[in-house]
């Protein structure tokens, strides 16, 4: 059945699941132009589009190949079916991929499938291809992180505020400082001139700050701040906490730059993105999550808990308040049911032997009735593991093991949890 229309909140576990499945798709090459990608803007009527992949099916007809031929009008088919079941897109749009799907048995074996996506932002664009492979760097897009950054340069002369947005950016608003310059004019004694220029600079920074909060907290609402600019002028900004707290304690990084103002923002923008900045920002909260998951695990209290089967035990009896798991954790769930004596036992496996360990399941006796014959179940491990959270009310975090944190992670079997008490023994 379709999803909600509702859109939800992306977080790492739906994140972590639609990226999964874009690189499972962009491995997939067809035998000619077959495999089907559609891009449904969340304004455009189903009806449109249905019209669309019929007069597309229509076409389909003169393509030579049969397999080929046979291989869209069934893709193209089956997407319109799938289409009948929403009356009208989903809040952001809709995307369908659909094609024949190699199953390894060679030419001719393939099986249609189709994946169909509600994406974590609006679908800006409408698009029917049918090509060789699919069509994904449109969803791939949506999958980059595109929360706003605030960003100050300053100096004594200037200060820029502008905001990074994704691949975007802006300078929003220049000051200028009118603040004197270190040599005094004549017959002013250098007490009083300093005091001067003090009260200058001190009037200039709060009127950044003024600024940066109105920018940064009332219009943008930015989820951190970096401040760059020439010399010690920054550094006193932030030592002297002018900032509005909000924004002070969201100081992701401190840059040296040789401009200020406008040309001061650029530099900046230029140097997060040569640094990797932005990345750090984006692993900010599994430092966060890591951490107080890691300071549990050495508390000695027992509420931090590692390794597969002590993870989905505990989750299983409800005891588990949340839990970390990394990006690379690639196992399958197996639901192994005997089809004569219903003896059920599962099994956690990699993916790259699940062809093995299915085999000797089904070449293994049961261990109640000695039958051969076996209904075996599969599940993506992340997937199984959403579903037990859900219904525990645990929340699950999936967070990269290219990290520090995701290094930390994987050292201990690649997943953890914290609980709500520790059981009694």
């Amino acid at each position: 059945m379709p999803q909600s229309t509702t859109a939800e909140k992306w977080d790492s576990v739906k994140k972590y699941k639609l990226t999964k499945m874009l690189n499972d798709l962009s491995k997939i090459t067809g035998h000619g132009t077959e495999l089907v990608s559609v891009y449904i803007p969340p304004k455009r009527p189903i009806h449109d589009v249905l019209s669309q992949l019929r007069n597309e099916a229509g076409t389909a007809t003169n393509i030579k190949s049969d397999l080929t031929r046979n291989h869209v009008q069934d893709a193209l088919n089956k997407t319109m079916e799938q289409l009948k079941l929403y009356k009208e897109p989903p809040e952001n749009g809709l995307v369908i991929f659909c094609g024949a799907i190699p199953t390894g048995k060679g030419i001719g074996t393939e099986k249609i499938e189709i994946f169909t996506v509600i994406p974590p932002k609006p679908v800006q664009i409408n698009l029917y291809r049918c090509d060789d492979h699919f069509w994904l760097d449109h969803i791939k897009e949506m999958l980059k992180d595109d929360r706003t950054i605030g960003i100050i340069s300053i100096d004594t002369q200037e200060a820029g505020l502008g905001i990074l947005t994704g691949d975007r950016w802006e300078t929003v608003e220049t000051l200028t400082s009118g603040v004197s310059g270190k040599h005094r004019q004549g017959g002013q004694s250098a007490r009083r001139f300093e005091r001067l220029r003090d009260n200058e600079l001190n009037e200039y920074y709060r009127r950044v700050a003024d600024y940066a909060q109105k920018i940064f907290i009332d219009e943008y609402t930015v989820k951190g701040l970096i401040i760059g600019g020439p010399g010690p002028t920054k550094d006193t900004f932030i030592r002297e906490e002018y900032l509005d707290y909000r924004l002070q304690n969201n100081i992701l990084a401190t840059l040296d730059t040789s401009y200020s103002g406008d040309e001061g923002v650029r530099e900046i923008i230029d140097k997060v993105n040569e640094q990797g900045i932005m990345a750090e920002f984006r692993s900010m909260e599994e430092k966060k999550i890591v951490k107080k998951f890691m300071s549990e695990i050495f508390s000695g209290k027992g509420l931090g808990i590692y390794g597969l089967h002590e993870v989905v035990n505990y989750l299983r009896n409800g005891v588990t308040e949340s839990i970390i798991a990394t990006d690379n954790i690639d196992l399958v769930y197996l639901e192994v049911i005997c089809n004569k004596c219903g003896n059920i036992f599962e099994k956690f496996v990699e993916r790259d032997q699940l062809v093995d360990n299915k085999q000797s399941i089904l070449s293994s006796p049961c261990v109640k009735c000695s039958s051969l014959d076996y209904q075996i179940k599969e599940k993506d491990f992340i997937d199984y593991l959403d579903e037990l959270a859900s219904l525990s009310g645990t929340k699950l975090d999936i967070i990269s093991s290219k990290t520090e944190e995701g290094a930390q992670i994987e050292s201990l079997g690649k997943i953890g949890a914290l609980l709500r008490f520790k059981p009694l023994s």
